[in-house]
């Protein structure tokens, strides 16, 4: 999952735009969320801030590479299609499913894993 301000960078922007370089990110945690992540693998785009809503999925088209010093990177990704009905954080929180989810346990990351299980609980909400 990344998360992303809508007034900065958004859904929006990423299907008008069709693809981007995630940079910018300065923690050492989501970074590894970043490194592990692979070409073809799919990604939730998140609005933080006042939506707090999972939004859009995106495909990760260049697995990482430094963005800046060492250990920062950056990942690109393309709009693939927004999802039908976006998924808040409130239904999110409300859900058996996505109990552990990473984003609820360190909800200050903009980068962080969803398993499987947890992917479809949320593509079964949207």
């Amino acid at each position: 999952m990344l998360k992303t301000e809508p007034g900065s960078y958004g859904w929006v922007d990423l299907v008008r735009e069709r693809a981007t370089k995630w940079t910018g990110v300065r923690n050492h945690a989501a970074a590894a969320h970043l490194r592990a992540m692979a070409v073809g693998d799919q990604v939730l785009i998140y609005h933080s801030g006042a939506q707090k809503t999972a939004v859009g999925i995106a495909e990760v088209t260049r697995a990482a590479q430094p963005d800046g010093p060492p250990p920062w990177v950056s990942v690109a990704i393309a709009a693939r299609t927004p999802l039908t009905t976006p998924v808040t954080l409130t239904a999110i929180k409300a859900a058996p499913a996505l109990q552990a989810l990473a984003m609820l346990r360190q909800s200050r990351l903009s980068v962080s894993p969803v398993s499987i299980a947890e992917w479809d609980a949320i593509m079964a909400m949207a």
